[in-house]
């Protein structure tokens, strides 16, 4: 049989699936855009950083010495000078060769008038090349001096990108998540919410008698819940129609059998009276079988009386078993608990459990009870084995009579379930034991 699933342990998982499924979505597309913005900030980094380092280092590489058209100050003192304005200039990032930036003169070899700590000693860029531009391990953009065909090359590591690329896509990635986390969190309390009235359906249904007059639901909480209500009352409503048809049935025809059965059993006492002596054994069993035939009908008619509702009474253990005579038994009663319970629908119970006791060899039956609303009908007869009992009582806990209880113990079970009991067959040393719960709070 398959299992029963959850409707909210299968909302939150298919809310927890389509949330890690648009957490990653999004990633993906803030990755894309992340990796197109970054690398337009960078660029645009680049190409203000070299802007910015123009002026301090083009100033000291190129100044006359005075009216006269002296000599240009030397590369070595302006790399100094350059350098150190250089390191205010703006976009700039220190910390290791992640950013550097190289002034390369002009001529075969491309040598390197100045450079910042980190930054290769080979130039960059073996040629002049301004603009943006991809070296191994390094995104650069040139820009030219104007100094004697000097050109500044400004370069930012692959790695600084790649990293502050992974950073803003985890950083939407732990934004989306918590806010995934609070939804899952708000939807398993809403569902919560709004599973409890079909809780409270359920318990009402436990407690709800379909067979009792004007018996409903009532109003649903809920309004999807109102179809619900709506064929809930509607199946009481025919089981209702259909029970107080059998039960009519029942009735009528335990009636209708009853007439006869007493004329049956007057006609078998005047045979016996006139009879011979060879076949009064023979009507005895005859009239004996009759007795039992007319006790089944009165159970019958108790068991289906119009409005078949318990009527609870104390009662006297010796006085309820004067009710029950049958010739060839002894009854012994045993003192014990209170009892509290229907006579007549017990009567009825209780006449067709020894009826099977004397089916079954048995002499004498001892009625006790050991505890409050508890009864036990131990016979002396024949009894049954380990795997009868057993098949017995499993068909009586599944209410499976057909076939597989007789009518005794069936009506015992229907009489102990009335009176929100049920009934047992404990195991014994000898004889058979039925033991039957009248308990209110019986499960």
């Amino acid at each position: 049989m398959k299992a029963a699933t959850s409707i909210r342990g299968r909302l939150l998982r298919t809310h927890l699936v389509w949330s890690l499924l648009w957490g990653l979505a999004l990633s993906v597309a803030v990755w894309t855009a992340v990796q197109h913005e970054v690398d337009e900030l960078m660029d645009d980094t680049l190409q203000s950083a070299a802007e910015g380092l123009i002026g301090p280092l083009v100033q000291p590489m190129w100044v006359q010495a005075g009216a006269a058209g002296g000599p240009a100050v030397t590369a070595t003192a302006a790399a100094a000078t350059a350098l150190a304005a250089a390191q205010t200039a703006p976009g700039v990032r220190h910390g290791g060769p992640r950013f550097v930036w190289q002034v390369v003169g002009r001529g075969p070899q491309a040598p390197v008038v100045a450079l910042a700590p980190g930054a290769p000693a080979q130039a960059l860029r073996s040629t002049p090349s301004p603009g943006f531009g991809d070296l191994p391990g390094w995104r650069v953009y040139g820009l030219a001096l104007g100094v004697d065909g000097h050109m500044l090359y400004v370069a930012q590591s692959h790695d600084e990108r790649v990293e502050a690329k992974i950073e803003l896509g985890l950083t939407a990635l732990l934004a989306g998540l918590p806010l995934a986390l609070l939804s899952l969190l708000w939807l398993n309390a809403h569902v919560r919410h709004d599973l409890q009235p079909l809780q409270a359906l359920s318990a009402r249904l436990a407690t709800h008698d379909p067979l009792q007059p004007g018996s409903t639901l009532g109003v649903a909480a809920h309004e999807e819940l109102r179809p619900v209500h709506a064929a809930i009352d509607a199946l009481a409503a025919r089981l209702a129609h259909r029970v107080a048809h059998e039960r009519a049935f029942a009735a009528h025809a335990a009636h209708a059998l009853r007439t006869p059965l007493a004329g049956i059993d007057a006609q078998l006492a005047v045979a016996l009276r006139e009879a011979p002596l060879a076949l009064q054994p023979r009507l005895q069993r005859l009239r004996g079988a009759a007795e039992r035939l007319q006790r089944v009908v009165v159970a019958l008619l108790e068991m289906f009386r119009s409005g078949a509702e318990v009527q609870r009474q104390p009662l006297h253990l010796a006085a309820l078993a004067a009710r029950l005579p049958l010739p060839g038994l002894t009854l012994r009663v045993e003192p014990g608990a209170p009892l509290s319970a229907d006579a007549d629908l017990l009567t009825a119970a209780l006449l067709n459990l020894l009826d099977n006791a004397q089916q079954h060899g048995a002499h004498t039956v001892t009625l006790a009870t050991p505890e409050p609303g508890v009864l036990t009908v131990h016979d002396d007869g024949r009894g049954v084995d380990a795997v009868r009992r057993a098949a017995l009582q499993q068909a009586l806990d599944a209410q499976d009579y057909a076939g597989r209880t007789g009518l005794g113990l069936m009506l015992a079970d229907l009489v102990a379930r009335a009176h929100g009991g049920a009934l047992s067959l404990p195991a014994c040393g000898a004889g058979f034991i039925a033991r039957l719960d009248l308990s209110r709070h019986s499960a």
